[in-house]
């Protein structure tokens, strides 16, 4: 493997399953350096034993393989790995902590299809790692340095199945919802996309009392995400009005992350599920310094409406790390992503699906409103995102005219409340211009003329 390539992304290792970085060779060796890297990060474990590493991993076929790669360079390092079986993202961290591991690993890739898989790393208190940490595992598996570090046969590790996961996590779910309150007479139609909470969701639905309609709960390792979950909600939302139910829940294949719909099934995305809950808590007073984070995809409506209510919104670059990053650096305690990653941190370390589905089923039983209700706390701003195929990505202030323009832009649109983001595309030769205000009159005028300085000069 070159020293040129990186393997870790914005959240952890993904790609392809059984192509690189995605292979067993390569989960072997990020298992020895993972297994060094937390080995040497405290001398002594935290269970005073020997070092220990949860692994846990969603329903995709490939995860068997990567799983039993990872472990046994893990083993081979002399540390203990405990399995944890089909588990959700924040149900790995949180038994992470439980079981006072060193470290947590997931094989997911998340919302992904079932062709791709991943490994995300979680530290001993259940965050997702630092860049650093990720930096010095990344240079031990190209470096081929912690290939010459062999523990002698009685210090290798020993693997153990860990039985009760699930219903450690179950219960730490059911305990972020009040304590004598119930789900009794809400019915529930819940999508699992046949993903890791294919268990979890709908036995802690039940256990508080709710009557819950399943599906996507028959996982085969090729059918996570296969037009089901989070991202494909349309079925959820369908079977909200078939069935007379008071809300829809569908989550991703890792179950960090998730979306609802209402009663009417109308899709309640994770800004609405921000104003939601950030207005609740404002209300409260339980809002870590009044404060909300989001990231700069969040619709600029929910900054006015927090701004409205006395709190502020700061935003983040995209990805719940930077998010999670963000709330750890100031002592906030909520926050998220439009795509439906919400973080409360008075629960949990990570995005976590479930929790964040209580936290609102909570808040409709306190003020007994329905869903369809709640969400009209805020006004969703117009917003246009253009895409304009480019030849070459020129650096923007090379580009005549185009600053002063923005610039123009930003002044009018701010002024309102709105905004505006130009960026290439990290992944196609695209600029993606995004703009938000009031007036969507306004937005087209500006779109146009920003996209068409932009398309005169480097336009394909």
């Amino acid at each position: 493997m070159s020293s040129q390539i990186k393997i870790f992304g914005t959240d952890g290792v993904r790609g392809t399953a059984n192509l690189e970085p995605v292979t067993a060779e390569t989960a072997l060796k990020l298992g020895r350096a993972a297994a060094h890297v937390f080995k040497n990060l405290e001398t002594q474990s935290r269970s005073r034993g020997k070092h220990r590493i949860v692994i846990g991993k969603d329903t995709r076929l490939s995860g068997y393989m990567l799983e039993n790669a990872i472990s046994s360079g893990i083993l081979s390092m002399g540390v203990d790995v405990f399995f944890v079986g089909p588990l959700p993202t924040p149900g790995v961290a949180y038994v992470t902590r439980s079981l006072r591991a060193d470290a947590g690993i997931v094989i997911t890739a998340s919302h992904n299809p079932y062709t791709d898989n991943g490994i995300k790393f979680f530290r001993a208190d259940g965050y997702k790692l630092d860049d650093k940490i990720e930096a010095e595992i990344e240079r031990l598996v190209f470096s081929g340095e912690v290939e010459k570090i062999r523990p002698s046969a009685e210090h290798i590790g020993r693997a153990i199945r860990i039985d009760d996961a699930l219903g450690r996590y179950i219960e730490y779910a059911k305990s972020s919802f009040p304590k004598g309150l119930t789900l009794e007479g809400v019915k529930i139609v819940l999508d699992c996309g046949h993903g890791a909470a294919y268990k979890a969701s709908p036995c802690v639905l039940r256990e508080l009392g709710a009557e819950v309609i399943v599906y996507g709960n028959q996982p085969d390792g090729k059918n996570i995400n296969q037009n089901c979950g989070s991202m494909h909600p349309e079925a959820m939302c369908q079977k909200v009005v078939e069935n007379g139910a008071h809300l829809g829940i569908a989550h991703d294949g890792d179950a960090d992350r998730v979306l609802l719909c209402d009663e009417h099934g109308t899709l309640i995305d994770g800004d609405d599920i921000m104003a939601i809950a950030a207005l609740g808590m404002l209300q409260e007073g339980s809002l870590a310094e009044k404060t909300l984070v989001a990231t700069v995809m969040s619709n600029a409506g929910l900054e006015a409406a927090i701004k409205n209510a006395g709190g502020m919104m700061l935003r983040t670059a995209v990805g719940d790390k930077n998010v999670i990053d963000e709330m750890l650096k100031h002592g906030f305690n909520f926050g998220g992503e439009q795509s439906g990653h919400l973080i409360f941190r008075d629960y949990g370390t990570t995005g976590d699906g479930l929790v964040a589905a209580l936290q609102i089923l909570r808040i409709m039983k306190a003020k007994g409103q329905p869903l369809s209700t709640l969400a009209k706390c805020w006004m969703r701003f117009p917003q246009l995102v253009t895409n304009v195929k480019v030849r070459e990505k020129k650096p923007f202030e090379q580009l005549a005219g185009l600053n002063q323009l923005v610039a123009d832009a930003e002044k009018e649109l701010s002024s309102q409340g709105g905004r505006l983001l130009l960026r290439y595309s990290g992944t196609e030769p695209k600029v993606r211009l995004l703009v938000e205000g009031r007036d969507a009159a306004m937005l087209k005028t500006w779109s146009d003329k920003i996209c068409g300085v932009i398309q005169k000069q480097i336009g394909t």
